[in-house]
């Protein structure tokens, strides 16, 4: 262990068992977006359930339960941190359990609330997805993921779409590029309101010092200061590798004690750009 580093913690099997099970049970499908469906005999959901949510296996979620699986990793846990609707304080005592160190409370623009979740849950067949205040991708629903890309694939910087926009020229291939200008301006602006508002050692302000170096025009629009122009335009025009141009309609919904951003995409029915989503959530399911 080198020096500053924190002692490994000891893995609490029965009590994360226990946990797991006693929040797996206070849920219902509804509260996750899932079918109830008939003859219906467990309380709240089940094992298998839980699973599909978190992108584990059923195996090794029933391990977990049953005092004998392996030792979560870190995403994992926040995985099923999302799909149990837990609060912060009982993500925290999720990773303790676990023998983690619970992430930073500075860092909570990582954690979805159980009310911004409950809300996601419902929208599994629309174009949705959370974002933090560093253009982070928290969650997507299918229909999203096939709209933008997997967003949820990326690690480290690239995970911020403020970063990947100024080093990764597919990431503007998704738009047009009569609008490519406006993007800029637009990451780069919320980007410093980020940083801003929350100090010198946020994940924001760690991206922009990132790029000032290697993108000559961030730094030209940082330095310009200009906070005006809006990333969650309500009016969008993405470009899709196979169904071209669609636009879309962006609205959003702000948890400010989080400064998370719910983004929902939707188009006017009867529009080619209707058909076109209702395209792309059928082939996600």
């Amino acid at each position: 262990m080198t020096a500053g580093e924190e002692p490994p913690m000891a893995m609490d099997r029965a009590g994360l068992a226990g946990f797991l099970r006693r929040r797996r049970e206070a849920l219902q499908p509804a509260d996750v977006g899932l079918p109830v469906g008939a003859r219906r005999r467990t309380r709240g959901l089940r094992r298998e359930e839980v699973a599909m949510l978190v992108g584990m296996s059923t195996d090794y979620y029933t391990r977990l339960e049953q005092q004998r699986g392996p030792h979560p990793s870190e995403q994992m846990l926040a995985a099923l941190a999302r799909a149990l609707h837990l609060s912060l304080d009982e993500r925290d005592h999720l990773f303790e359990l676990a023998g983690q160190h619970s992430p930073v409370r500075r860092a909570r623009i990582d954690h979805i609330g159980p009310g911004m979740m409950r809300i996601v849950d419902r929208l599994a067949d629309t174009p949705a997805m959370v974002v933090n205040s560093a253009g982070e991708t928290l969650f997507q629903t299918g229909p999203a993921a096939a709209l933008v890309g997997d967003d949820m694939a990326f690690r480290g910087l690239d995970r911020s779409i403020a970063y990947r926009w100024f080093t990764d020229p597919a990431t503007r291939d998704r738009f047009p590029a009569e609008d490519h200008d406006h993007h800029a301006r637009a990451h780069t602006g919320r980007l410093r309101v980020a940083a801003t508002r929350e100090g010198p050692d946020s994940r924001a302000a760690e991206i922009a010092e990132a790029l000032l170096p290697i993108s000559p025009s961030f730094a030209e629009l940082w330095h310009r200061h200009d906070v005006g122009a809006r990333l969650t335009d309500e009016r969008k025009r993405l470009l899709h590798p196979e169904l071209g141009v669609i636009e879309v309609f962006c609205q959003t919904l702000l948890d400010p004690d989080t400064a998370q951003v719910l983004l929902v995409y939707t188009a006017t029915p009867g529009s080619d750009d209707h058909e076109k989503l209702a395209m792309l959530s059928a082939v996600s399911v």
